[in-house]
């Protein structure tokens, strides 16, 4: 899942993507209001964490010229202002949540994924499976054949987004922006080597192969035999 954190206070904001990214989230942060509305307005978040009282565009009209575009990212407001009227008004402009400074990051948390079962309501966000492989988020544990399977972060958040998408053919492109948080590069083979050693964890020893390679596209985690696939 990637977040985007708009917060002018360096501390607060630093805070806030340092804790997201260890609680699994993928987190662009920007310091000031133009460049957290120009990332929101250009690129496809699943929740934006917005401060209101920023310097040179207000969280306000963030949120109001995001609703006139019709754009449906959810946002919470995370702001000083914490009166009865700021939070109507936060609401009324098209907010999802409202929470007042200073504020506890389980709070944060527990807000954050209220909201995002809201986007894909058929999805367990804590237990991710794919035939005989868990991954439980929570406990950031993954078993396939009731066997634990150690990954590193990277491999994590790589196959979290793999199982989310299950099914789907998921470009290079797509890979690297989502999970690497960077444009592609096609002189690299960073995503293939990332790939390669996830399927060696993943599917080296078990059966059925759970990552597929699309020729000429991408990559898919999908419960088919590679046979069924050309079917």
């Amino acid at each position: 899942m990637k977040l985007l954190v708009v917060e002018d206070e360096v501390k607060t904001g630093e805070y806030l993507r340092q804790g997201l990214i260890e609680s699994g989230f993928i987190v662009d942060l920007a310091n000031n209001g133009l460049d957290g509305y120009h990332r929101a307005m250009t690129e496809d978040y699943d929740l934006i964490i917005l401060d209101v009282m920023l310097p040179d565009i207000s969280g306000w009209k963030i949120v109001q010229s995001l609703r006139s575009s019709d754009k449906t990212t959810q946002i919470i407001l995370l702001t000083a202002r914490g009166s009865v009227e700021d939070k109507v008004k936060g609401f009324d402009l098209g907010a999802d949540a409202y929470l007042v400074k200073p504020f506890s990051f389980a709070e944060l948390l527990a807000r954050i994924r209220s909201l995002l079962r809201r986007n894909v309501p058929q999805v367990n966000l804590n237990i991710l499976t794919a035939a005989d492989l868990t991954m439980d988020l929570p406990k950031r544990m993954v078993t396939r054949s009731g066997k634990r399977i150690d990954l590193t972060n990277k491999e994590f958040l790589l196959l979290e987004y793999f199982l989310r998408y299950q099914g789907e053919v998921l470009t290079r492109s797509l890979i690297a922006s989502q999970v690497w948080d960077m444009n592609f590069d096609s002189d690299t083979n960073v995503i293939d080597v990332a790939i390669r050693r996830l399927r060696n964890k993943i599917d080296a020893n078990f059966e059925p192969k759970l990552i597929h390679t699309i020729r000429g596209m991408g990559y898919k985690l999908d419960v088919v035999t590679e046979e069924e696939m050309f079917l």
